[in-house]
C-alpha cells in the first residue's frame, strides 16, 4: 500500500514521527569515518544521515560535460526533479526501518501557503516552533535540532562544504538565518502560491540547453528562471531559509526535505496535468549524462534507478493534495 504523504503543519503524528526518524538517524553509526571518506578536518563517525549530506555533495561537483561548471547530476537540469525524488524514496525508507512503520510518509513543508503571508508572519509560521523544527541561530538553540556543548546527543553537524567547494568534518551545531542569508541579498518573501501555480501551469516540462537557461517547468520550479533579482522557488526557499541550507552539504538541515517534498509535490502535481513525461530522452548527447531519460541517477547509497523510474511512483507513495 503507498503512503501518504502529508503537510507537516497540519499533521501532528507525521511531524512527531520525522522528528524521531530524523533523529535517530541522525545517532545510527554503521562504520565509516569521515577520515575513510578523505575528508579532512578531525575524523568523526558518519552516520547514516551524514550519508545523505555527503551524497548530495558528491552529486553537485559531478559536473556534466566535466568541462562545463554549471549542470551537475542533481540540479541545473533535467535530473534535478527525478534525482532528488530517488532521494527522497531512499531516506523515507530508511525513516521507516527506524521507526519500524511502513506506513510513514515523508512531511512536506508548503511554504507557498507561508509566502501569501506578511514577512513577519513567515518568520512566525509553525514550522519555526519548538514542537516542529526549531527556530534560528548560530547555532540554533530551540526546538529538537538544537545544539547543546554539554550534550553529546544533540543535533550535531559533522560535515560541511566549505568556501573551496570540498568537505571538512566539523563538530558543531546546525546553522540558521531566516531570511538573512550570508551572501546577497535576502529575498523579501517566501515563494507564493501564485508563483506556485504559475510553474504547474506550464505545459513543457524542459527544453535545451537543458541547464540554468532553459525554458520550462523544471527550470521554473528549481528556481533559475525567470532571472530575477531573488532566485524563485526552490532556489528562493534555500536561500531565504540561509545558513547551512546555503552550500552542498544543505541537507544538514532537516527543512532540506521539507522543502524538497514540496518540490516533488508540485512536479507530482504537473505529472498529473501533463502525462509522465520527461525530456530528453536517449537521443540528446551523452555529455548529458545522468539526465536522459534512461540514463542511471548519480548514486552512492543505493543501487542506481534512471528518470522513467521516478516517473510513476503511485506504489510507494501519495500526497493527501495537490494543490500548489
Amino acid at each position: 500500500m503507498a503512503t501518504i504523504r502529508r503537510n507537516i503543519i497540519n499533521s501532528q503524528q507525521a511531524r512527531d514521527q520525522y522528528i524521531r526518524g530524523i533523529t535517530l538517524l541522525k545517532r545510527e553509526f554503521i562504520g565509516p569515518t569521515t577520515a575513510q571518506f578523505g575528508i579532512p578536518g578531525p575524523a568523526l563517525r558518519v552516520s547514516t544521515y551524514d550519508l545523505f549530506v555527503v551524497w548530495h555533495h558528491f552529486a553537485m561537483y559531478t559536473y556534466t560535460p566535466r568541462t562545463q561548471m554549471d549542470r551537475n547530476a542533481a540540479h541545473r537540469g533535467p535530473a534535478f526533479l527525478p534525482w532528488h525524488r530517488f532521494m527522497l524514496i531512499l531516506l523515507e525508507r530508511h525513516l521507516q526501518r527506524v521507526l519500524n512503520d511502513q506506513n510513514f510518509g515523508l512531511p512536506y513543508w508548503d511554504w507557498a501557503a507561508d509566502g501569501d503571508l506578511p514577512l513577519n508572519q513567515q518568520l512566525g509560521s509553525p514550522v519555526w516552533a519548538n514542537n516542529c523544527l526549531g527556530g534560528q541561530g548560530t547555532p540554533v538553540t530551540t526546538g529538537p535540532f538544537a545544539f547543546n556543548a554539554a550534550d553529546a546527543n544533540s543535533w550535531r553537524v559533522r560535515i560541511v562544504e566549505v568556501s573551496t567547494g570540498r568537505l571538512n568534518s566539523v563538530d558543531r551545531g546546525l546553522n540558521r538565518q531566516l531570511a538573512r542569508p550570508e551572501l546577497g541579498l535576502p529575498p523579501p518573501s517566501l515563494p507564493t502560491k501564485a508563483e506556485a501555480a504559475a510553474a504547474v501551469n506550464l505545459n513543457t516540462f524542459d527544453a535545451a540547453d537543458w541547464s540554468t537557461t532553459s525554458s520550462g517547468f523544471r527550470n521554473r520550479l528549481e528556481g533559475w528562471q525567470p532571472r530575477q533579482p531573488y532566485s524563485g522557488l526552490h532556489n528562493r526557499v534555500h536561500v531565504w531559509v540561509g545558513g547551512d541550507m546555503g552550500p552542498a552539504s544543505s541537507p544538514n538541515d532537516p527543512v532540506f526535505y521539507l522543502n524538497h517534498c514540496n518540490v516533488d509535490r508540485l512536479w507530482e502535481a504537473w505529472l498529473n496535468s501533463n502525462g509522465r513525461t520527461y525530456l530528453p530522452d536517449q537521443t540528446a548527447p551523452t555529455a548529458l549524462r545522468h539526465h536522459r531519460i534512461d540514463d542511471q541517477l548519480y548514486s552512492l547509497l543505493a543501487p542506481a534507478r534512471t528518470p522513467r523510474q521516478m516517473l510513476d511512483v503511485s506504489t510507494i507513495y501519495t500526497y493527501d493534495t495537490l494543490v500548489p
